[in-house]
């Protein structure tokens, strides 16, 4: 009988190494079950034993850290080598798959895997912990009855302006909020693309830091951020996860 693949959170940022640090995050039962496993599919090996190394201050791994195996998942992994990180629970054996930050799956590239493990009648089963996605959603004050979530904007200047119209306008005409992210150290010039982009009345959210210590959720009009940018008041997002969010008036 195959084994089962739980989607395990992570943090969306640096947590503190202390006893209870992650209860605020994850639910116990969350990580009690992640210390349990021995076999995990992670984007990046050395972050995944971080976050064992958290889970393991109030709930012992089930074997030293480094005797746990970790597989690795990522944009460079080829589509071909997708069956080999399954079949260890072909085999019988509970995997977890954990992410860099937040829920895997989700803007992630563990989304191939888990759709060959339900191809191959492999049990999923996500686990409760914290989306930057959806935390923006719930803070922005803007629409959270319709959202689509669009990842990255391109790069070169011409082509942001035009997609960010397409997004004005698709949000205007269907009163959906629209979400995107971009490298930490392109913030500055991205919300600078929003507010001179956008219509004065669009409203924008930047959301920065969420779960931390320093989060930062600040939603204005294209027209206020525009004022805030030019008087040296944005942000201070500079290197920061965040999340950008706009909604047509």
């Amino acid at each position: 009988m195959p084994g089962t693949l739980y989607l395990i959170p992570n943090t969306l940022g640096p947590t503190d190494a202390a006893p209870g640090a992650l209860n605020a995050l994850l639910p116990t039962q969350v990580q009690a079950l992640t210390s349990k496993l021995d076999y995990f599919v992670a984007e990046n090996a050395k972050t995944a034993r971080a976050f064992l190394k958290l889970i393991a201050i109030d709930h012992p791994l089930a074997k030293p850290l480094q005797e746990i195996e970790i597989a690795e998942l990522n944009v460079n992994t080829p589509p071909a080598a997708l069956a080999q990180l399954l079949a260890p629970l072909l085999a019988g054996r509970d995997a977890g798959l954990v992410s860099e930050a937040g829920v895997p799956a989700v803007a992630d590239p563990g989304a191939d895997l888990v759709r060959l493990a339900h191809q191959h009648g492999i049990a999923v089963r996500p686990l409760v912990g914290p989306s930057s996605l959806l935390l923006a959603v719930m803070a922005s004050g803007l629409n959270g009855q319709s959202f689509a979530f669009n990842g990255y904007l391109p790069t070169d200047a011409a082509q942001r302006s035009k997609r960010i119209a397409e997004l004005e306008k698709r949000s205007r005409t269907e009163r959906q909020t629209q979400l995107l992210i971009e490298t930490p150290y392109r913030n500055g010039a991205m919300l600078e693309a929003l507010a001179a982009g956008c219509q004065a009345g669009t409203l924008i959210c930047v959301a920065t830091d969420l779960s931390l210590p320093t989060e930062s959720v600040r939603t204005l009009t294209a027209a206020k951020w525009k004022a805030a940018l030019a008087a040296n008041k944005g942000p201070d997002f500079h290197k920061k996860p965040t999340v950008f969010l706009l909604l047509g008036q």
